[in-house]
């Protein structure tokens, strides 16, 4: 990922020095686990701990003559444990150290995106429970529809995230297998049993039936899950572009002292952050659609998900960690125009109330259909700047024989609509 959108906790367990030291660490455990079998002298155990290292510049220099990362990497340990070098490697075959090192470094990734989901969630709750009460219009289709609050629409996110969360920690836990099966997962050259002493030893479960390599539907799943979170960051940034928009004025990302919106027109203050936000969650969702194509290989294996999976395992492990840090930056700085959100409820005269007003002429024993077309005759020329709903009320003929002038105001009270409010926060924050 490149440096603008990353987060260096998690570039760094991408990093290539890095991988090499957890493929070093399996190599050991490999070592150790056949020692354990019987297979290898516990003296040349405590050698290859003491000596064994490597460099990237020398594994770069044998690959020129290999072509091969795994045997020049295996390669330059020999090099420096002399005769134990018989010892390195034994019976393993390339995946079983790639594959293996790769689920080491999902279990890292994740646990650091949902450490980072957390945070969000935290903020996001608190920030509903602040505007729990603070009425706004709901909308659909972007046309005003009937009230809600801030702090519940503030609700849909929390939810919504802690599903996200659920989904990224599942995904990560499907991942957290190891293999030591050999070439095509028969263990022809080793044993169940060493399998599963590596994996014990590296914190991972053995992949109860891997080829070559394991299968490519958990990291697909991972990645799926990483680009779900990202399409729910999307939803809630676009729902505050939208809100920002001038002519509705509801809400604003944060805008720094000395920040800039326009090299022309020094009025501006975008919502970049949130369209930011927008574009790079494509990004993770195109990345899980190749994940899916990296699921049919060849037979017990080909290595045509090998390239793919360098670039796509470490962008978008990074990006999800960067898209949720900057969200929680965007929420914990949200400016929210309480007033301006009032002042739009009282926009369209008082047609947001049509729904109430329909069911209380239903009540009196008006037929829906008659009702509907009634309310509908008065709640248009309302929304558009004619009399105001209330009054067409009042001053029409057929509402006025059903309904008194103080029913009719009654119906006209945003409360009504948001008297459940209470309800809907307890449920959702029980835990």
């Amino acid at each position: 990922m490149i440096e603008r959108y990353s987060v260096k906790e998690a570039a760094d367990i991408w990093e290539r020095q890095h991988r090499y030291d957890i493929m070093a660490k399996i190599e050991m455990a490999l070592v150790e686990a056949w020692a354990r079998m019987g297979e290898v002298p516990y003296d040349a155990v405590d050698r290859i701990r003491r000596n064994m290292s490597f460099t990237l510049e020398r594994v770069d220099e044998i690959e020129k003559v290999t072509d091969h990362d795994i045997v020049a990497f295996v390669n330059a340990l020999g090099e420096t444990v002399g005769e134990d070098s018989c010892y390195i490697h034994k019976g393993a075959t390339s995946s079983d150290i790639l594959d293996t090192a790769t689920s080491i470094q999902i279990q890292e990734a994740g646990k650091l995106v949902i450490s980072e989901i957390d945070k969000l969630i935290s903020i996001i709750r608190k920030k509903a429970e602040e505007y729990k009460y603070v009425p706004m219009m709901g909308r659909t289709h972007g046309v005003h529809a009937e009230p809600i609050t801030f702090g519940l629409k503030l609700l849909s996110w929390y939810q919504e995230l802690k599903r996200g969360r659920e989904r990224v920690a599942q995904a990560v836990e499907t991942n957290s297998v190891g293999k030591m099966s050999g070439a095509v997962g028969t263990y022809a050259n080793l044993h169940p049993d060493l399998e599963m002493l590596v994996c014990e030893r590296l914190g991972l479960k053995p992949d109860p039936l891997s080829t070559q390599v394991i299968a490519r539907d958990r990291h697909a799943e991972y990645l799926l899950a990483l680009s779900m979170l990202g399409a729910s960051l999307e939803r809630f940034a676009l729902q505050v572009r939208l809100l920002q928009r001038t002519e509705t004025g509801e809400l604003e990302e944060p805008f720094k002292a000395g920040q800039t919106g326009s090299s022309a027109m020094p009025h501006k203050k975008n919502p970049k952050t949130c369209e930011q936000v927008c574009g790079l969650a494509r990004l993770l969702r195109g990345n899980a659609m190749v994940s899916l194509e990296d699921v049919a290989l060849w037979d017990e294996r080909d290595i045509s998900h090998s390239s793919v999976e360098r670039i796509i395992l470490p962008d978008t492990s990074v990006l999800a960690t960067y898209l949720v840090r900057r969200f929680a930056r965007i929420v914990d700085g949200l400016f929210v125009n309480a007033d301006r959100m009032r002042k739009n409820i009282e926009a369209t005269g008082g047609a947001i109330y049509s729904g109430r007003l329909l069911v209380s002429l239903m009540t009196r024993g008006m037929g829906r259909k008659e009702a509907y077309e009634i309310v509908q005759r008065l709640a248009i020329p309302a929304s558009k700047g004619g009399t105001p709903l209330r009054d067409a009320c009042k001053a029409d003929v057929q509402v006025a024989s059903l309904l008194s002038a103080a029913e009719i105001d009654n119906i006209f009270d945003v409360g009504f609509y948001l008297r459940y409010v209470d309800d809907i926060f307890r449920r959702n924050l029980e835990e």
